[in-house]
């Protein structure tokens, strides 16, 4: 009887077991149709509306001669502009990014405020603009910031007075039983109130005075009622009035180069040049590949000397105005290995020569590139010759050095 109840037993735990394993399949398959109907609809709404990208609008520039403040360009976000001392601003100051991609208001731009415009000088007062404000050059017996005061002073030093052209005779009109006078802009009253007479401004000599603006890069020339800027020789005025500008004679053929020298322009005029490879020195001989190029003959291999020295020789020369400012990158020597050979793994470089080394320093830019930069000022006319070498080297072995002769021609001018 006890051996027939645990064979029951146990038939009814084979059962129990069949039954929980029927019901853990169920429940698995029905936790997978959950999921995957979760997944269906999570497909079909994501497809439905996907996420509006976040609006902006176009990237906005500072104003020439002004600033911008923001750099946000999305909706409701807002940009401000602002001009620079002696100019006002045109257009809007700011501008708010719309829902529809665009902006606010209009364009702004920075316009050079023209203080002088309002005439603001009484009496025959002549305005003279400066940055962001102006002057009033008042005739001798006027004074005050707009010459609204009377006083008595004899004839200013910067007038021109013995010279006919520079006069006038002033425009007067009866006013209330008293004659008013005044003179052309340019000009200025001298003399008493009947007989006066219009003398020339000369604005070259109140500006040196004055401390104020340069009105010439080069030479101003005073003119009746106004001035003139001039060039030295070499140099073409530019549509400003004021800036020279140099003449490429080279590119111009203005030059007189003979056939065997190249024409190098420089400021204010031009230099014919003729590179020469230097003269062979035991195994160390060269051949000129291009006018600028030197190439070293093939060396022995026993040559130890002959190895070390530069492999090419290039010849470059540079322009420069005259007090440039300082630190100025001038130039730059890179590596390119030959096809299918590896290149040097380092460089070193190095100033080897010239007539003033201690205007140059040589650093590294990146792996592969070193930069000459002048670090003390040349004031010209002068020729300044520097040598700079770079040697590679590859698993710490020296490979090649390469020398670039560079010269510097430093203009009389700063323009």
């Amino acid at each position: 009887q006890s051996c027939l109840s645990r064979q029951q037993l146990l038939a009814a735990i084979r059962q129990m077991q069949q039954l929980l394993k029927g019901q853990e399949t169920r429940f698995s398959e029905g936790l997978r149709a959950v999921r995957s109907r979760l997944s269906t609809i999570h497909a079909s709404l994501a497809k439905a509306a996907p996420e509006p990208p976040a609006a902006s609008c176009p990237a906005l520039q500072a104003p020439a001669d002004g600033r911008k403040f923001g750099s946000k360009y999305l909706v409701d976000h807002e940009v401000h502009f602002a001009c620079d001392p002696g100019f006002q601003l045109l257009g809007s100051s700011t501008r708010m990014c719309q829902a529809n991609g665009s902006w606010t208001g209009q364009e702004p731009r920075c316009a050079e405020i023209s203080e002088c415009s309002s005439s603001p000088c009484q009496n025959g007062g002549t305005c003279l603009e400066g940055l962001s404000h102006f002057k009033c050059l008042c005739p001798p017996q006027w004074t005050g910031t707009a010459c609204q005061y009377q006083a008595q002073t004899a004839p200013p030093t910067w007038s021109v007075t013995d010279d006919p052209a520079f006069s006038r005779q002033p425009r007067c009109a009866q006013i209330a039983q008293t004659q008013q006078c005044s003179c052309d802009p340019g000009f200025h009253m001298s003399g008493t109130a009947s007989n006066g007479i219009c003398q020339d401004l000369n604005e070259c000599e109140v500006y040196q005075q004055e401390g104020g603006p340069r009105l010439c890069a080069h030479a101003c020339v005073n003119i009746p009622g106004s001035f003139r800027c001039s060039c030295p020789a070499g140099y073409v005025l530019l549509g400003d009035g004021k800036s020279c500008e140099d003449i490429d004679e080279c590119s111009l053929s203005q030059d007189n180069c003979t056939s065997g020298s190249t024409c190098i322009n420089t400021g204010g005029g031009f230099q014919c040049v003729t590179p020469q490879c230097p003269p062979a020195a035991g195994n160390v001989s060269y051949v000129k590949t291009s006018p600028f190029q030197c190439e070293r003959n093939p060396c022995p291999m026993e040559s130890r000397s002959c190895h070390q020295a530069p492999k090419t020789i290039s010849f470059h020369y540079l322009p420069l105005p005259s007090k440039l400012r300082t630190p100025a990158p001038l130039f730059r020597m890179a590596t390119a290995a030959a096809p299918g050979r590896p290149g040097p793994d380092s460089l070193r470089f190095g100033i080897a020569g010239g007539n003033n080394r201690g205007h140059f320093v040589v650093q590294r830019s990146d792996r592969h590139t070193g930069e000459l930069i002048l670090v003390q000022s040349l004031r010209g006319p002068r020729t300044v010759h520097v040598d700079v070498d770079m040697a590679e080297y590859l698993d710490r072995v020296f490979q090649a050095k390469h020398l670039s002769k560079i010269t510097v021609f430093v203009s009389p001018y700063e323009f």
